[in-house]
């Protein structure tokens, strides 16, 4: 694979399909069994998209939103977008209409590409007091489209297959350095910031990643695609460098089939957040535990001379040896089987991985490789080799990649992967980008072996176990504009969901100790259940406009406001983030 002659994502897409032709590529799930698209197939409907999109107007650069679920349809438009010249811009599925409305408003996007009538009632309102945009595609019926003019996507592919245009005539002005893709992300201030990604940068994430897992073979690989595409670490790990590596992608009917799909694809490598390995970790322990007797005990075994295997190859005593090798057999082999028999390994990223986990999998003969990265490096900066792998790291820069850590301990990245900056935010672009480096806003360390480990979170936006990044003080506003909440602060960092401290108004708890008959001195509200009911529906209120991931699922009262005496206010009145999880730590972790 030669990634440094290839000018553009859509020419890597074309090369491969070029040299596959006849072979499968992608795979969906129709009446219940998976169905595949071939390469032939996928680059005829790629051209005649994007030959429509040059039909409806789509000028070079021009922005497209696409908003699906992970299916096949959703490679054809990223990369037809592309092949027209335009920039793709994807949208979470989970996304409020006011979300829509602000990608769509921001990137000035000129269409968009969706896929069910489900995902069309949140965005149609959305587009069409968007004033750019000028069409909407949808995949399958959408319903009425309003005031924005709505195409049918086979329509659109039928105008397109009229059109003598060719492909290379398409792809030859598309230069390297142009921007592919606007990746939204939450911003410190919370409101999402459009990262611009060039071809480059996601073709040199590509080439680390296959410097990286290429002494593991790849050949004839398969992936199975279940994070939103939407996601950073998707769009890359999932899509362009299968792509890159001429490998087939199956398509995940849905978080709930993930295990039927697993043993039906038979991936040979797998990308994941924590939070799905952590979620088949407590499920499989739970599941030993409930067998029981010589079963437990085999897999206890395979679990403890694994971890003594992974520490010291050579730490295994004979008998030791031959005790591994039959529970590879009768423990590890059923293991493998559950993800499908074919992993060669499973690389996590979007999130911090705990060792523990990473090391059970390693043990039980699923190897786990930790990787770290953020959107605005397209995403991946470094990653554990195969060979070599220290699971409380995220391993060594990749290849192309040049990492250095500031004076205050801060990760600065350099290379071809750095975004170009936010869209129409210069002021946030300057604070990021400085002097060539991407300032991450994490606080890291390099070993000896130049290993990266991470230490802490210089910025505040949490990052969930599922990978999602999410901005607390944009929930804490709105929570704190009901009338029974003063203050409120919003914790889940490298945690599955959010939960949240709340100090009640102090009137609005007045008035309710009052209709107890009762001074509010007197009554400790935060163990009051009635209490608690009631600013139980205020942040129910809140939940309602939030996106899925946002919503805050528990809370706990705290009767003393955050000051600036007691050191959870800094003198201009922001909220001390940490010192306020020191004084509250049970209460949060109990609150999980």
């Amino acid at each position: 694979m030669d990634y440094d002659a290839w000018t553009s994502l859509p020419t890597v897409f074309y090369h491969q399909a070029a040299r596959h032709a006849g072979r499968n590529f992608l795979w969906a799930k129709i009446d219940g069994a998976y169905q595949p698209v071939t390469w032939r197939e996928a680059e005829q409907t790629v051209t005649n998209l994007a030959r429509g999109l040059r039909a409806l107007g789509l000028q070079p650069g021009q922005r497209v939103v696409l908003l699906s679920e992970n299916r096949p349809e959703w490679l054809i438009a990223d990369v037809a977008i592309m092949t027209a010249g335009g920039v793709s811009v994807p949208a979470y599925t989970t996304n409020t209409t006011s979300d829509h409305l602000h990608i769509l408003i921001d990137s000035g996007a000129v269409g968009v590409i969706v896929s069910s009538k489900a995902l069309a009632r949140t965005l149609l309102p959305a587009a069409t007091e968007a004033p750019d945009c000028q069409w909407v595609i949808a995949m399958e019926d959408a319903g009425g489209g309003g005031p924005v003019i709505l195409h049918a996507w086979s329509d659109v592919l039928a105008k397109g297959a009229e059109s003598s245009l060719d492909a290379a005539s398409m792809l030859a002005p598309i230069k390297r350095g142009d921007t592919a893709c606007f990746i939204y992300t939450s911003g410190t201030g919370g409101v999402p910031k459009g990262v611009m990604l060039s071809h480059g940068s996601i073709l040199c994430n590509s080439m680390g990643a296959h410097h990286l897992l290429k002494q593991l073979g790849l050949d004839n690989e398969v992936f199975l695609s279940f994070l939103p595409l939407s996601h950073a670490y998707e769009h890359t790990a999932g899509q362009f460098f299968p792509i890159s590596i001429g490998a087939e992608i199956y398509y995940c009917a849905g978080a709930e089939h993930l295990l039927t799909n697993l043993a039906e694809a038979r991936p040979t490598i797998m990308t994941a957040v924590p939070r799905l390995y952590e979620n088949m970790y407590q499920r499989i322990l739970r599941g030993v535990e409930k067998q029981g007797g010589l079963k437990q005990k085999l897999f206890n075994l395979a679990l403890r001379l694994g971890r003594k295997r992974g520490q010291d190859p050579k730490a295994l005593t004979i008998p030791e040896r031959l005790q591994d090798a039959l529970v590879d057999k009768l423990v590890r082999d059923k293991m493998r089987a559950r993800f499908g028999g074919r992993l060669k390994a499973m690389v996590s990223g979007g999130a911090a991985l705990n060792p523990e986990i990473g090391n059970f999998f390693t043990a039980l003969g699923l190897p786990v490789l930790q990787g770290y990265g953020q959107t605005e490096s397209a995403p991946i900066i470094s990653a554990n080799p195969p060979n070599r792998v220290k699971m409380e790291t995220v391993g060594p820069p990749l290849k192309g990649v040049d990492v250095k850590i500031a004076g205050d301990g801060e990760i600065l990245v350099r290379g071809e992967l750095v975004m170009q900056g936010y869209w129409g935010n210069e002021k946030a672009t300057s604070e990021t980008l400085r002097g060539g480096w991407l300032h991450t806003g994490d606080i890291g360390e390099l070993d000896r072996d130049g290993y990266l480990k991470i230490t802490d979170r210089k910025k505040d936006i949490l990052v969930l176990t599922g990978g999602d990044n999410v901005s607390p003080a944009r929930i804490e506003g709105f929570l704190t504009l009901q009338p029974e909440i003063q203050q409120a602060m919003v914790f889940g960092d490298k945690r599955p969901h959010l939960v949240a401290l709340i100090v009640p108004d102090e009137a609005f708890a007045g008035e309710f100790a009052k209709t107890m008959g009762i001074a509010a001195k007197d009554i400790e509200l935060s163990k009051n259940s009635d209490f608690k009911s009631a600013v139980s529906k205020a942040v129910d209120r809140v939940n309602l406009g939030l996106a899925k991931l946002e919503k805050v699922r528990r809370f706990a009262i705290v009767a003393e406001p955050f000051t600036v005496e007691n050191e959870m206010m800094t003198p201009t009145l922001k909220i001390r983030r940490h010192r306020i999880v020191e004084t509250y730590e049970q209460i949060l972790c109990d609150l999980y």
